[in-house]
C-alpha cells in the first residue's frame, strides 16, 4: 500500500515464524546512510525472545564481518520443541538446544544476518562454494527473464557445476549463450552457469516456491551428491 513502510525479516515454519526484523538500530543512527541501507536490505537482527548464531560445520561462530558464511542456528521461545511424532527428524535439526535451519548466511558486528543460500542449494565446484541465489539474482537482472532456478549438476572435472533453468517473459527472446554472457559480466567466471536451459515452466509447490529438488532429480539419478 502506498505510504506504508516495509521492513524485511526472516523466519521459518519451525520458528512461529518470525525471528528477525531489519529495523535500523537507534545507536547506529550516526552511521553513513550507505551502511544503514545495506543493513535494511538484510534479513535483520534477532528480536526479543530469540537468539541467533551463524556457525561453521564444527560449531564455531563465524566472524561478524559480513563475509564469512555459516549456518543459521536459533533458539528461543518461538522455536518449536520438535516435529510431531518424528523423533529422528527432530534429532537431525536440534542439537544442544539449537535449531539448525539449513540456511547459510553472514552476520555483521551489529548482528544483522544476510541469507546467501540454502545449504542444500549451495554448489561445491572444484572446491569452491557457489551460492545459487547469487547467480539467480544476476540472471533476474536480464530483461528477458521471467523466472529462473540455478541447481548443481554433475561434472566429471569439477564434481558439480551450476546450471540455470530459465523461463522468459511473454514476447521476449534470449539465447542460452546470451544469458551466460550476461552472468559473466557480473560474476567471477567460475560462478557463471556452465549451461542454461530455456524452459516453458518451472515446478512449484503449493506456496509458489520453485522446487529445486525436483529439478535436480533428473541429473542426479544413480549418483550420490554431497549436500552442504
Amino acid at each position: 500500500m502506498p505510504g506504508c513502510r516495509a521492513i524485511g525479516g526472516y523466519g521459518l515454519t519451525e520458528t512461529s515464524p518470525v525471528l528477525t526484523l531489519a529495523r535500523r538500530k537507534a545507536h547506529c543512527a550516526g552511521d553513513p546512510e550507505e551502511f544503514q541501507l545495506r543493513r535494511q536490505a538484510t534479513a535483520g537482527y534477532a528480536f526479543a525472545g530469540s537468539e541467533i548464531r551463524v556457525v561453521t560445520p564444527d560449531g564455531r561462530d563465524v566472524k561478524p564481518d559480513a563475509a564469512e558464511v555459516g549456518e543459521v542456528v536459533v533458539r528461543g521461545d518461538v522455536v518449536m520443541e520438535g516435529y510431531w511424532r518424528q523423533p529422528e527428524a527432530t534429532a537431525n535439526v536440534i542439537h544442544d538446544g539449537w535449531f539448525h535451519t539449513g540456511d547459510l548466511a553472514t552476520i555483521d558486528e551489529e548482528g544483522y544476518i544476510l541469507i546467501v543460500d540454502r545449504g542444500k542449494d549451495m554448489i561445491l565446484s572444484g572446491g569452491e562454494n557457489i551460492a545459487s541465489a547469487e547467480i539467480e539474482r544476476v540472471i533476474y537482472g536480464h530483461p528477458a527473464v521471467m523466472e529462473c532456478a540455478v541447481i548443481a549438476v554433475p561434472d566429471e572435472s569439477w564434481g558439480e557445476v551450476p546450471k540455470a533453468l530459465v523461463t522468459l517473459k511473454p514476447g521476449q527472446q534470449a539465447a542460452d549463450t546470451e544469458i551466460i554472457a550476461h552472468c559473466r559480466q557480473h560474476l567471477a567466471a567460475y560462478k557463471a552457469p556452465k549451461t542454461v536451459e530455456i524452459v516453458e515452466s518451472l515446478p512449484k509447490g503449493g506456496t509458489g516456491k520453485i522446487l529445486k529438488r525436483v529439478l535436480r532429480e533428473k541429473y542426479w539419478q544413480g549418483r550420490q551428491r554431497r549436500v552442504q
